[in-house]
């Protein structure tokens, strides 16, 4: 069974050029326009990974980060953060709050696609992708 990844942004032709990427290898694809609505999805969906944009609408990306790692059936669920707010104190909050990786805007699909595989290959220093229940 292919991995689920669920892309987070509000920005519809970043989603739209992600999920084209990711899905030319093999993963299934779900998607959210903004931070509320990525939280019920994760929910919803139990994705294998994240990739999750810092600035959106009604939650921000950092506020969906700490959600996810205040709860022990998302704690574990890696992210990758990809976002325009590269400034180091940026990509510190980004990995403070327990990204796995922080991409900044503008990105190269095909250094995405390499973290994704790494992350869930376990190749970053982790197990493997994490199947949890909510």
């Amino acid at each position: 069974m292919p991995a689920k990844i669920l892309v987070c942004d509000d920005e519809r032709h970043i989603v739209r050029l992600i999920q084209v990427n990711l899905e030319k290898q093999g993963y299934n694809i779900v998607t959210a326009y903004d931070g509320k609505e990525g939280l019920e999805k994760i929910k919803a969906e139990k994705p294998d990974l994240v990739v999750l944009d810092v600035m959106m609408p009604y939650m921000d990306g950092f506020e969906v980060l700490k959600n996810l790692r205040r709860e022990p059936s998302t704690e574990m669920l890696p992210v990758i953060m990809l976002t325009a707010k590269a400034q180091d104190k940026d990509v510190f909050e980004g990995y403070s709050y327990g990204a796995d990786m922080y991409l900044t805007k503008p990105f190269n699909p095909v250094e995405l696609v390499s973290f994704v595989k790494r992350i869930l290959s376990g190749a970053s220093g982790g197990d493997g992708p994490k199947r949890y229940d909510l």
